[in-house]
């Protein structure tokens, strides 16, 4: 049975539609930063220990422990120790519910209470400003606990 060129045309058309779906998904998913994004942790100020939520993660030496039931503990604290964010101007709106998030500095006694929104990758500092974490880094920033695939 042959098709008709209307049938042709819907088919290309349907093509072109599932093209450019995949490729907004691809687009999204990938490890595009914004330019302004800068490392929240760098070499004069390391990442020491972090607790997300209960859910710590220490680094004795050059090696990061974490809580027992994180799965994968150095994926998580490479995640962290190499952050992007992006400063904002003002506070976003949010829709989930915050984490609290405890961050030692290597050489610094102080412990600092940041918030994060995991949805949204928004980050509240101490001194109350706003940093987006890049939708292409927000995945890796929360440890898996389950070994079980999504639903």
């Amino acid at each position: 049975m042959a098709l008709t060129r209307k049938q042709w045309n819907n088919i290309v058309i349907i093509a072109c539609i599932f093209m450019v779906a995949v490729l907004t998904f691809i687009d999204k998913k990938t490890n595009n930063v914004p330019s302004d994004a800068q490392l929240l942790f760098d070499d004069n100020a390391p990442l020491a220990q972090l607790q997300l939520d209960g859910l710590w993660l220490h680094k004795q030496a050059s090696k990061w422990s974490c809580d027992t039931k994180v799965l994968n503990c150095d994926e998580w604290a490479n995640a962290w120790q190499t952050i992007r964010v992006s400063p904002l101007a003002a506070a976003p709106e949010t829709t989930d519910a915050p984490q609290e998030l405890v961050i030692q500095i290597a050489d610094i006694s102080d412990f600092q209470l940041w918030i994060y929104f995991p949805k949204e990758g928004a980050l509240k500092s101490p001194a109350g400003n706003w940093y987006l974490v890049p939708p292409s880094l927000r995945a890796k920033l929360q440890p898996i606990l389950d070994a079980k695939p999504a639903a």
